[in-house]
């Protein structure tokens, strides 16, 4: 069993690199949402995080387990041998990354749009609406 995979680290890292790098020419946008709240005209190269991921693998999973524990556990164990696992696992992995980092940035509720990690506008699922509403009260701070 692989505990640490090389290439999920460099992911991880790459994504946070992407996610909090100070000198980006254009801004960093994260979109943190969950399946009953989904947004529309989100830019290319905005991360889209949906919260829930966790919570729909697992019913996915344990859709189709028996009822017995000691049966549904050797399934599982089953299951986990298989090739497809890697690819539920990676899966988990990235949807928790996701929750860490909205974790990590304090997002409060969803749809929230954050903009280099800094600036944040909750509950407009248009993240060119929101977008242009950052963009607005930024400029009005900034103006003496």
């Amino acid at each position: 069993m692989e505990r640490h995979h090389p290439r999920r680290w460099l992911a991880a890292f790459s994504l946070s690199a992407c996610l909090v790098g100070p000198v980006l020419a254009e801004p960093a946008i994260e979109v943190f949402t969950t399946a009953g709240e989904p947004v529309i005209n989100v830019p290319s190269g905005a991360a889209v995080i949906e919260l829930d991921v966790p919570g729909r693998l697992d019913a996915l999973l344990s859709q189709q387990l028996p009822a017995d524990p000691d049966v549904a556990a050797a399934l599982m164990r089953e299951r986990m041998t298989t090739p497809a696992w890697q690819e539920t696992a990676d899966r988990y992995a990235d949807s928790y990354l996701g929750l860490a980092r909205a974790w990590q940035l304090g997002v409060e509720k969803v749809p929230a749009v954050v903009i280099d990690g800094r600036h944040v506008i909750y509950g407009q699922p248009d993240v060119a609406q929101a977008l242009n509403e950052a963009d607005r009260l930024l400029s009005q701070e900034s103006r003496p």
